[in-house]
């Protein structure tokens, strides 16, 4: 089965084919942040625009790619939420509006399933059950993870979500946006041992967690600092050592209470290069194994969102008549299908 995946959901338009037999044939993807970064964020009005713009000559692109035509398409995915709501109309108006003309199957992804089973189109795949870390610019969730479309949320971010602690912290330090590839190379070039962050709610038991107060630390030290170069690089490692440390602390508790030895990460900010290491450095430590997508895929991609669509059209499902789609969709309200990827 070969799925068109078509992912709109906030600033970048992602096109993709992938085929059940063969894996992924062709991606595309074109990002917003030249659109945005003058706004020092995302514009919901000029997202959902340009998406109109990009979509169809990606698809003609995405098929050129692979080397189909539109008859080989046997069903079309198209994310449609959790996301901005003009956004996500885009993808799945046009998405509904090819299957319904090819007369092929539809279906409506989940943009976190997305995101969580991005690891899984790596030849190096985790078996089920596994935890899942999920961080991107809207969400922080620690997920236990029993099968496709199984998830419970054992941990969440009480505020800020990762990846939004980040490029808000971009933009009290004036260094644009999107915040986390640039507090991610300032940090390289300073001390995380300059300014003693705190470590947000690893204090008390339990897996949740909470990144705004870090934020607002963030401002009072830039404030007392001299505001140099060098103390911008520092309070930009710092700030970064305490994400990672936070984000380490809660999975270390969440693995000891799930028994798993198999952690994947997942979302745009699993792309952060200390992350990374860290977390390899404590799994090797401990004979855990470590997943993740290739950095390509830890942004949005229609890549996720395809692979993701194959599993649920496969399994039976698809879009009834009627249309919509989800701001807000939490991951645990999915249902498990009975093929495991």
């Amino acid at each position: 089965m070969k799925v068109l995946g078509i992912e709109t959901s906030c600033d970048e338009t992602g096109i993709a084919i992938y085929d059940t037999a063969k894996g992924l044939l062709a991606h595309v993807l074109y990002s917003q942040i030249d659109l945005h970064s003058e706004y020092g964020g995302v514009v919901p009005e000029l997202a959902s625009r340009d998406h109109i713009r990009r979509v169809i000559p990606l698809i003609e692109e995405v098929l050129a790619n692979a080397a189909c035509q539109k008859a080989d398409i046997d069903g079309i995915a198209y994310t449609a939420g959790p996301g901005l709501m003009g956004a996500l109309m885009v993808g799945a108006a046009i998405g509904r509006t090819l299957a319904w003309t090819w007369k092929i199957p539809s279906i409506g992804v989940n943009h976190m399933e997305g995101h969580l089973l991005a690891p899984l189109l790596e030849k190096n795949q985790p078996n089920f059950p596994f935890l899942a870390l999920l961080v991107s610019g809207g969400h922080s969730l620690i997920v236990d993870v029993k099968q496709v479309g199984d998830y419970t949320i054992i941990g969440e971010s009480l505020d800020d979500a990762v990846g939004e602690a980040f490029d808000k912290t971009a933009k009290l330090l004036e260094l644009g946006y999107p915040g986390g590839p640039i507090i991610s190379n300032l940090a390289e070039q300073g001390d995380a041992s300059a300014y003693k962050f705190p470590r947000p709610m690893t204090n008390r038991p339990g897996l949740d967690m909470s990144f705004s107060g870090l934020k607002t630390f963030v401002l009072n030290t830039w404030q007392d600092s001299d505001q140099s170069d060098t103390s911008k690089a520092n309070i930009a490692a710092a700030f970064q050592e305490a994400v990672v440390d936070t984000l380490l602390i809660k999975c270390k508790r969440a693995l000891k209470q799930t028994n798993y030895t198999q952690l994947v990460m997942a979302g745009g900010v699993s792309a952060n290069k200390q992350l990374r290491a860290k977390f390899a450095e404590y799994s090797q430590a401990n004979n855990l194994q470590l997943y993740y997508p290739q950095t390509q895929f830890c942004t949005d991609n229609g890549a996720m969102i395809a692979y993701a669509g194959a599993l649920r059209l496969e399994a039976g499902e698809q879009d009834d008549k009627s249309f919509q789609v989800k701001p807000r969709w939490p991951i645990s309200e999915l249902k498990a299908i009975k093929q495991n990827a």
